[in-house]
């Protein structure tokens, strides 16, 4: 049973760590980018056109951006017009003093562009540029939060990509778009080469220290639960064996009273290997339970999440401690088997 709870628990929680890790690594971002493959513009139509490519139960999260110059205090700063509640799934390591943008007329600033200008949050800008028509134009937005990534973003200003569309006069292209997927690096590169095929106007590409750390990290928390499980397992049947054969050597004057009143070797052999193969589908099955329960507690303290039930696990646990209580039991069965009545009956 004690085998069966770690085996159970342990399977369970190899085949649930990618889903478990695939969430955790997303925060650390987007893990596939869409950029133009002929350095254009990316449509709005070719973006659908991707993005119908990947899984719904897959895709975390997908933002699309495009970038503007405009000034600002007479100062020229880029502008990146971006959909707020989609970069909060594909980039949840921004941080922020403030809050993001939740109306018009609202823009989050990079903390070097708000040093340079001296600006904080509550206060009042005027970005100003010049449109796709050519004409020039002025539009006043409150700052609703200052950016804070150690990255480029602290350089830029962003605005809804709604009204980044309204001040430029046109609409539906984008510079680039990233997506959060939860899934592995061969998973990945089957999907980048789907997208490639439907749409040939967008490159799609990995961002491989992600990738490469998911998988890296992934291969060697699965091998480490094969590795215990295995040790487990040893461990089970040279304690099921020392057991059964302290249960022989108990059992001597029984086995050898059986013998002399004409019990057979084979019917010996099935009377002990048949109790500890029962013990064994007993403790399998007492182990299912047991293993949910605690691959449930270790998901719980370690992702923070609930893991979920693997249906096909339960019979294969309980064949694997049928089998491991059944090669245990060989030795000692065979030891049962050897018992010569007439000297255990006369005490020796």
């Amino acid at each position: 049973a004690s085998a069966s709870t770690v085996l159970s628990g342990l399977v369970t929680i190899y085949y649930d760590v990618p889903r478990q890790m695939g969430k955790e690594f997303r925060s650390y971002g987007a893990n596939l980018m869409l950029v133009s493959a002929d350095a254009e513009d990316i449509s709005k139509k070719a973006l659908n056109v991707a993005q119908s490519q990947i899984p719904e139960k897959s895709l975390v999260g997908l933002t699309a951006f495009r970038y503007e110059t405009m000034s600002l205090n007479r100062l020229p700063f880029m502008v990146g017009g971006l959909d707020f509640s989609a970069v909060q799934k594909t980039r949840p390591y921004w941080g922020l003093s403030g809050q993001y943008p939740k109306t018009n007329g609202e823009a989050l600033l990079g903390q070097a562009v708000a040093q340079t200008v001296a600006a904080k949050v509550g206060d009042s800008i005027s970005l100003s540029g010049t449109d796709s028509e050519g004409e020039d134009f002025t539009a006043r937005f409150t700052v609703s939060g200052i950016l804070q990534t150690g990255g480029n973003e602290e350089d830029c200003i962003f605005i809804a990509l709604d009204e980044m569309n309204l001040l430029m006069k046109n609409s539906d292209i984008y510079d680039f778009a990233e997506c959060s997927i939860s899934a592995n690096a061969d998973e990945l590169e089957e999907l980048a080469k789907k997208i490639s095929n439907a749409e040939s106007s967008i490159n799609p590409r990995l961002v491989k220290r992600v990738t490469k750390s998911e998988g890296s990290v992934l291969k060697k928390l699965q091998s480490l639960v094969w590795i215990v499980t295995l040790v487990v397992l040893v461990l089970t049947m040279v304690c099921v064996a020392t057991t059964m054969m302290a249960v022989v050597a108990e059992r001597r004057k029984e086995i050898g009273l059986k013998k002399a009143l004409g019990a057979s070797n084979k019917k010996i052999v099935k009377e002990f290997l048949g109790e500890g193969l029962f013990l064994g589908a007993l403790g399998g099955v007492i182990g299912v339970a047991l293993g949910f329960w605690f691959a449930q507690k270790v998901s719980i303290n370690v992702f923070n999440r609930s893991i979920s039930f693997q249906p096909l696990l339960a019979p294969v646990t309980v064949l694997v401690s049928v089998l491991t209580t059944g090669l245990a039991c060989m030795i000692p069965v065979r030891n049962a088997s050897t018992v010569d009545p007439v000297i255990v009956l006369r005490g020796e």
